[in-house]
């Protein structure tokens, strides 16, 4: 078996471990930069690899729509099309197709949905969900769940968690049936001499009800599978009830099995879930953010827009060790985002990732040492 999770070091709730996966090592905790339809906007590959990013989070939604699944099959499978030979997790689509709402009809079956891009007709359900991830060929991919809106009343959220457990046992069927048609799966055999699989996750729904969330982390749990994430969040949701979610849900989740939450957070927030015992996070913030001139350095945030760094001589942030700080003045930065110059976003997203991925990394030296987790890493 080709994935596994090892765990190496605790320091409270907070976990240090290493994922083996087809196309390499991911040591955790972990943060996975997004790139929706395979590419992490404005940042290409190589720089991706020395800023030391792990593993990449891609679209099945998107990619599904374009290039075409078959297309990027016929490739060679997602990292041989977008030339990155790391670690690839992708999200089943359901968050996408839930944002859809007005443009989705959804039933036990699944859901169908136009698309976003031509008004096209399609269907997603937990096997043609599943049946488009392992086309694509990621190394990680996610079950097939109904994402439950913010707010929603507790009949509504019970409906939802209990159509996502449905969903997930047919996700898990399919998987186990159709596992070895991955696109890289005769080639990784033949150069491992064992078998290659990818690793599907489960996910743990239920809205804003701890009980719900409790019943879905130990349905899902029942059902097994290789990692759990804890989705549905960041919806609209105060951020307090994003994180009575999480610490609701995390110690009913296996210790010996990856634990991811979606879609979260702020520099400050990854730090706390990290804490409360999560392994992987993902987050559009720090590449959304980037393109709008908000900039994260371990004195706050910098709005580099700001008329006030217009001549401003010093580094963003001179405790970073990215090489946009090594290089470029908050003026020269400005000047750029002033311009409206495409640079300006390639270097202000390398240096917003560039500070997640120092946070994570300190994070995991802090777990590693077995120093007080209760102590935020000098960042």
């Amino acid at each position: 078996m080709s994935f596994s999770f090892h765990l190496e070091a605790t320091c409270g709730a907070a976990r240090a471990g290493r994922m083996i996966t087809p196309h390499g090592e991911v040591r955790t905790p972990v943060f996975m930069p997004v790139g929706t339809v395979a590419s992490v906007k404005g940042v290409p590959q190589d720089v991706l690899d020395e800023i030391g990013v792990q593993i990449l989070l891609n679209n099945t939604y998107h990619l599904y729509l374009r290039p075409g699944v078959e297309t990027v099959r016929q490739l060679g499978g997602v990292q041989r099309f977008m030339a990155w030979n790391k670690p690839i997790l992708t999200d089943s689509g359901g968050f996408q197709v839930f944002s859809l709402s007005e443009l989705r009809k959804l039933n036990e079956d699944g859901v169908q949905f136009r698309s976003h891009l031509d008004g096209s007709l399609h269907f997603f359900s937990p096997e043609t969900s599943l049946a488009a991830e392992i086309g694509l060929g990621a190394d990680i991919i996610m079950a097939f769940d109904e994402c439950t809106e913010f707010p929603a009343t507790r009949e509504r959220a019970r409906e939802s968690m209990e159509m996502t457990a449905r969903w997930a046992r047919r996700s898990k069927s399919y998987f186990e049936a159709h596992r070895h048609e991955v696109p890289w799966f005769e080639e990784q055999q033949q150069r491992h001499g064992c078998e290659q699989r990818q690793a599907l996750f489960g996910i743990v729904q239920g809205g804003m009800y701890p009980e719900l969330r409790r019943e879905s982390a130990e349905r899902t749990v029942e059902i097994g599978f290789d990692g759990y994430a804890i989705g549905g969040l960041s919806v609209g949701e105060p951020r307090e009830k994003t994180w009575e979610m999480v610490n609701e849900t995390i110690p009913l989740l296996p210790a010996g099995k990856p634990r991811y939450v979606m879609g979260v957070g702020t520099p400050e927030e990854i730090v706390k879930y990290v804490r409360l015992g999560v392994d992987m996070m993902d987050c559009v913030l720090p590449t959304r953010a980037a393109r709008h001139g908000l900039l994260f350095t371990s004195e706050g945030k910098v709005n580099i827009k700001n008329a006030r760094y217009a001549r401003d001589e010093s580094p963003l942030d001179a405790n970073c060790r990215c090489k946009v700080c090594a290089r470029y003045s908050r003026a020269y930065l400005r000047h750029l985002y002033s311009s409206q110059e495409l640079l300006a976003q390639t270097l202000n997203t390398i240096h917003n990732l560039n500070h997640y991925l120092d946070i994570m990394g300190r994070v995991r030296e802090t777990i590693v040492s077995g120093e007080s987790a209760s102590t935020r890493p000098a960042i």
